[in-house]
């Protein structure tokens, strides 16, 4: 009896590995998303916020909050036996953004979580993902208790360009982020396919 391989085994898929960045504002939900999703425990880079922070840490609207990442956070997620995608959450506090040109080193594109209340967070990620071309979604984070408005009012507030999508999202939930994951990496491979993204690394 031969061993070889059978004509019906299917031949094994190497996976295509893309990195994808989740930014956005202190305690918007960052963690949380990547957390979510993650089929392998995530790595976190958390410490408890401490009453040295407390000046230059602005908790108006997160009073709850009680620790922070201060480098970043990791995980993984297979969207299809041939694409896997390695989540790699920024920290949100202005004095750990030295960090952000590393983690962006070859970053397919990024993900801009938003929270409504605090919607002027999310400019800075905004404007550094415009800067160095690599594409972007936003994704509004709908916490529990904070006022809804129109994706059109969010977009015109957040002066976004016309091609970047905006979605609402529950940054809790698998299926609403695996959405806004599915949403960059396609928003990203059309601009890539068009010669318009520049994939830094």
């Amino acid at each position: 009896m031969a061993f070889g391989r059978s004509s019906r085994t299917k031949p094994l898929v190497e996976p295509v590995t893309l990195k994808i960045l989740v930014a956005g504002g202190f305690g918007v939900g960052k963690t949380t998303l990547v957390g979510a999703v993650s089929e392998i425990r995530p790595l976190r880079t958390e410490e408890i916020l401490s009453e040295a922070g407390r000046p230059v840490d602005d908790l108006h609207g997160v009073e709850t909050k009680t620790t922070t990442t201060v480098a970043m956070d990791f995980g993984r997620i297979t969207l299809r036996e041939d694409l896997v995608l390695y989540l790699f959450g920024t920290p949100g506090q202005d004095r750990f953004w030295f960090l952000w040109d590393e983690l962006a080193q070859g970053a397919l594109g990024a993900i801009v979580l938003a929270d409504t209340r605090r919607l002027e967070d999310s400019f800075a990620a905004i404007d550094y993902f415009e800067r160095r071309g690599i594409p972007f979604t936003v994704a509004v984070n709908c916490f529990e208790g904070a006022r809804r408005f129109p994706a059109e009012s969010v977009r015109g507030a957040l002066d976004l360009d016309p091609e970047v999508e905006l979605l609402m999202c529950d940054a809790r939930d698998r299926e609403s982020v695996k959405n806004v994951l599915v949403a960059v990496v396609e928003h990203a491979l059309a601009l890539a396919d068009r010669g318009h993204a520049t994939v830094t690394g």
